[in-house]
Parts: C-alpha cells; structure tokens; sequence
C-alpha cells in the first residue's frame, strides 16, 4: 500500500469525472460550484502531476483523450467507494436512518410503490426513499455510477453482476377485450391459442417487452406496429378492440379498474418475471437493503390480485383494421 502523499485530490478527480461527463469545462464548474478559472487551473495541476492529457479542447469542443477515458473511469470507482466510505461511517451510529435511492422499473411503479411506501414508512419512520422511475438499462448505470444505492426490477432482464433479494414472482394473464373469443373461455390460456393474434406490446427499452415478445415468437403471434409507452396505454387500446396483450398479474388489480378486459391466466408453466431488489457488490448499505427487501418481500406476498375475472362487455369501438400488423419472427 503506497503511503505517501498522492499527486491529485479527490476534489481533482471529481472536476475531471465532471468535465467528461458535460464535455464542457464551463458546465463543470457550474455543477461542482466552483469558478471556471479554478477547475481549469487544478486539472491542469492534475494532469502535470500525473504527466498524462485528460482533455484536448478548443474553442468548440472538449474531447477526452484515450488515456482520460481510462483514468476517469478508475476515478468514477474512487469516488463511488469514497462515498461508500463516508455513508459506512455515518449509518454506523443509526442503521435505520438516513436517505436510500432507489430506482423501480415503469412496469412496476405504479403498482408496487403505494403499498411499499406506506410499509416502509410504518417499518422505517427515520428513513428517507427516494424513488426514480426509469428504464432497466438507464436504472443499472446510475447503480454502477454511484447516483442509486438499489433498484427494484426484473431479474428476467440482463441486469450484470449484482447482489439480489428477490421480492416475488409475478405471472403473466392474457388480455382480451370482453367478448373476443379468446376471453371467453374458462380454460387456462395457452401459448398454441396466440397463433395469429394481433397482440399490442410496449416500446422498446422495456425488458417486460423483450419477455412478452419472446413468448409471443414462440407462440407465431403477430405484434401490431403500435408500440405502448406503459401498460395502462396497452390495456386501454386492448379495451377499444385493438387486440389483444399480456399484463403482469400485479398491474391487474389497478388496470381493469381503467379498462373492460377479459382476463385468463396462463396453463403451467406460465410466463413470469422474478421482482427483486438489486444493488452494488460490496455496498456498504447491504444490511439496510437486505432488511428493506424483507420489509417489501412481505408486503408483496400478502397484496391481493384483483381483476381476475372476465368484466361486461367494452363499450369502445374495435380498432383493430386501422394498425398495421408485422409477424413476430
């Protein structure tokens, strides 16, 4: 272990880590609270000392050399177990206070949140959530980057090498508009019966998508170009006739309150996705997060599934004919 003085700060490293993610020596020092003659000054001091080129710059734009790109990286890990480091300390004399960050998947928000927070603020009355909705991808990189502390998403997803505590499985039901014969039936649904079906599927980026697409592949079924920004958007279109979706069993009890849906779930072994609280090796908050993940694992198992059950007919008016079908290859 090297014990002598270092040839930079951990304030140095963090106006570098600042300008490579702005790409702006101006926005840099803005956000770091700092005048732009000054940060200017110490990475200059940074790169002399370490006799290697971060930036080249002009007066039109701010590149990070090859070398930088390396160096930044390893300063985004200094920082983040630096910080790691100051949370350690500060948790050890109360465990149950302070504020988490923590990140949920669209798909799961509006339908797990309003029952965790209130266990957790009963549970946890000195700690503090704050909760960032977002896409599984954008989600892993703020936990890698430091920005969360734990995200609750599908483990069915490619979420890389991270500690895990999962809180439930979640089926997958079919959805039909009231009437479709598909709906109808009494039976479990199975994959066979999708043949053919216009079947509406959210946008890319969701990995709900990429688990119902690759279900519905295996079942020749045929995504319509439209594309949903949530599952609300699928179940109202599903309501209005314009096919047919999947819905996790945990949206249904808040979706066939906004929409007549015919639900049948699936014959064994039915689709599913497994819900779990995800976070860092080696964070310092793995106690906190493994004793919130049993907070909502119990909350979770004793929410009720409601909408299960077949509703009146639609009133809305089938739209299907007027979106365009593509074969699910």
């Amino acid at each position: 272990m090297h014990l002598g003085p270092h040839p930079f700060t951990l304030r140095q490293l963090q106006y570098a880590v600042a300008v490579a993610a702005s790409l702006s020596f101006r926005k840099a020092a803005e956000s770091c609270h700092v005048s732009q003659p000054s940060l200017s000054a110490q990475l200059a001091q940074m790169e002399d000392a370490l006799g290697v080129r971060l930036f080249e710059r002009d007066r039109r734009r701010v590149i990070v050399t090859g070398v930088g790109r390396e160096l930044i990286e390893q300063a985004r890990i200094i920082l983040r177990e630096t910080d790691d480091l100051v949370e350690l300390a500060r948790r050890s004399s109360d465990p149950h206070s302070g504020t988490l960050r923590i990140g949920v998947i669209p798909t799961i928000s509006p339908y797990l949140l309003p029952r965790l927070t209130a266990e957790f603020r009963t549970a946890y009355p000195r700690r503090t959530i704050l909760w960032v909705e977002d896409k599984t991808e954008a989600l892993l990189r703020s936990l890698d980057g430091g920005t969360l502390d734990a995200a609750l998403v599908a483990l069915e997803a490619n979420i890389g090498d991270v500690e895990r505590e999962v809180i439930g499985s979640d089926p997958f039901v079919l959805a039909t508009p009231v009437g479709h014969p598909l709906g109808a039936k009494a039976s479990s649904a199975k994959p066979s019966e999708l043949k053919g079906e216009p079947v509406l599927l959210l946008d890319d980026g969701h990995c709900f998508r990429e688990q119902a697409l690759a279900f519905c592949s295996d079942a020749k079924a045929h995504e319509l170009e439209f594309r949903a920004t949530s599952l609300s958007t699928l179940a109202q279109m599903v309501a209005g006739g314009a096919g047919v979706t999947l819905l996790p069993e945990l949206a249904l009890a808040t979706e066939t309150k906004r929409a007549d849906l015919a639900i049948r779930p699936f014959a064994r072994p039915a689709p599913k996705r497994t819900i779990a609280l995800v976070w860092r090796r080696r964070s310092p908050l793995e106690p906190a997060l493994r004793e919130l993940a049993a907070t909502a694992r119990a909350a979770y198992g004793h929410g009720a599934t409601a909408g299960t059950q077949s509703k009146k007919p639609a009133t809305a008016v089938g739209t299907s004919r007027s979106i365009e079908r593509k074969t699910i290859p």
